[in-house]
């Protein structure tokens, strides 16, 4: 199933969130399936949008599931390491990482998963934290910037380019990060769902046609691994997307 989420849907459905950490309201709102869960429920995207209060602290923690975190907007500081639009972390299960400090003006922050399963945040400030860690490759990977196009160079480009956003010699999975750059009414053909475990397509710049519709920057589409290749096609301002692959190992 191919599962499609506006951009400006979610950012319209936005509402206030306690932090289940430390208390503080912030707003939060759905791409794809519940707030939290802590039970597996199904193999379905769960993907969410958090814009963190100015200068709010989210404490150190970990995630039952694997993850890719976007940072569209705002800026802060990850642990030593500053995030700003645009910057994608990809995390393993039972990994920690924090505290995400956010900066005077806030941070906004999207969470993708490609289940939704034991994704409660398990934080490191109390107690019974280390009998819920379980083994995984403990990767937590910050990208450097990821440069975006001004409209007319984007709109005017004339080949199709796949950028990684980690390092593939250091990757011994099947997970992946690219950024495709596309211009105006050009297409390129998504990975082979079948090898990996699901993956995302967010609108980074521009806007893609997906299904009759046109989606703008912030928009979300999710392939599920029984899928064909994903037709990734620009609209008439040209696409830079983000496409994040799921690596099998994933339970």
């Amino acid at each position: 199933m191919i599962h499609l989420k506006d951009g400006v849907e979610v950012l319209d459905s936005l509402q206030s969130v306690t932090s289940p950490g430390s208390g503080i309201e912030h707003w939060g709102s759905s791409y794809f399936g519940p707030r939290y869960s802590t039970t597996e429920v199904e193999r379905s995207p769960h993907a969410l949008m958090t814009q963190m209060a100015a200068n709010e602290t989210i404490l150190p923690h970990f995630h039952g599931v694997i993850q890719f975190q976007l940072f569209p907007a705002g800026s802060g500081m990850m642990g030593k390491n500053e995030v700003r639009p645009l910057m994608l972390q990809y995390k393993d299960r039972h990994t920690a990482y924090g505290p995400l400090v956010a900066g005077p003006h806030g941070c906004t922050f999207i969470a993708l998963r490609n289940r939704i399963g034991d994704s409660a945040p398990v934080y490191l400030s109390k107690p019974g934290y280390k009998e819920k860690l379980k083994p995984s490759k403990r990767r937590n990977w910050i990208s450097e910037h990821i440069g975006l196009s001004t409209r007319p160079v984007l709109q005017h480009r004339k080949d199709v380019a796949w950028e990684p956003v980690f390092d593939p010699a250091k990757i011994t999975d099947e997970m992946s990060a690219r950024l495709v750059r596309l211009g105006a009414g050009m297409s390129a053909m998504g990975p082979d769902p079948k090898q990996g475990a699901g993956y995302y397509v967010y609108v980074a710049n521009g806007e893609m046609e997906a299904q009759g519709r046109t989606l703008p920057t912030l928009s979300m589409v999710y392939v599920d691994p029984t899928e064909e290749a994903f037709e990734i096609k620009a609209g008439t301002h040209g696409l830079e997307a983000l496409v994040m692959v799921f690596p099998l190992d994933d339970d």
